[in-house]
């Protein structure tokens, strides 16, 4: 069994056997028929998961992993809050008829600031703070702007990176304020733990641990057979290797292409997930 495939059922057992239950109170996510979406919740998730291990993807079920590599440039790379730069529909019922999300993720990420060194953005300075001070405790990446929340089709999910390097190793910190447990826990990882192979390549630094540090993880009520049947009965496998082009220097220059999983073996996928919105 690989290890973020132990680390989910963990989690999901926990949350089913001990979560807090919503039931009977009023919550905003609602089902397309209009029912309320209750969930079972635990608060203060944390996860790690050491890259220069293996490569964290689920193998219970398959994982799109150039889906997930398309959302994370989508938002770091080309810093984009339209829909119609992506390529899949997973957005598509927070964007308005123009495809806008409003200022939310890339639109965040492509804000300059001030320093005293001149203006950045956020990714640039983290990019230029790693080359130049890669032992720097400041190097961080948030995207929760209180002052542009009015604007957002949905405030961030996972707002924040946090970059610390040990021994050359560069590891990280996903702060999350919300999960889908079944939905999203294994995409998130994915794409975060690609975006600290990215940033550590062009930076000269070897991979070290991504922490995933998760406020309110959750599992929807119509979710709770699927995850049942997703944890106890499903066959795991041994984690794919991950190989990334190594010519790659820049970090504009990664593409979906760059990234190849090898004897990536899986479960079947779970058809017709039910999403809350």
């Amino acid at each position: 069994m690989s290890k973020a495939d132990l680390i989910f059922c963990a989690m999901c057992r926990d949350i089913l056997d001990h979560g807090y239950s919503s039931a009977g109170e009023k919550v905003r996510p609602k089902w397309e028929d209009g029912t309320a979406a209750h969930t079972l919740k635990k608060f203060g998730v944390v996860n790690r998961y050491d890259l220069s291990e293996e490569f964290p993807i689920l193998t219970l079920r398959p994982v799109n992993l150039k889906a997930c590599i398309d959302e994370i440039l989508w938002i770091w790379q080309k810093k984009s809050n339209n829909i119609k730069d992506l390529n899949s529909h997973i957005w598509d019922a927070w964007a308005d008829i123009d495809g806008s999300i409003g200022k939310a993720y890339g639109y965040q990420l492509g804000v300059k600031h001030q320093y005293s060194d001149g203006e950045f953005d956020q990714v640039d300075r983290a990019l230029l703070d790693l080359k130049r001070t890669p032992y720097s405790r400041r190097i961080m990446v948030d995207m929760y702007n209180h002052a542009d929340l009015h604007a957002m089709g949905l405030y961030p999910c996972a707002y924040s990176m946090t970059f610390n390097v040990t021994d050359n190793k560069l590891n990280a910190i996903l702060n999350q304020r919300s999960l889908d447990t079944l939905v999203a826990q294994g995409w998130n990882v994915c794409q975060y733990a690609i975006l600290v192979h990215m940033f550590a390549q062009v930076s000269g630094l070897e991979v070290g641990e991504l922490v995933h540090v998760i406020a309110d993880a959750h599992i929807y009520d119509r979710h709770f057979p699927l995850v049942e049947e997703l944890i106890r009965k499903r066959k795991s496998f041994p984690a794919p290797k991950l190989r990334v082009n190594p010519f790659i220097t820049d970090f504009y220059d990664f593409t979906v292409n760059d990234f190849v999983l090898e004897d990536y073996q899986t479960g079947l996928q779970i058809p017709n997930i039910p999403v809350a919105v």
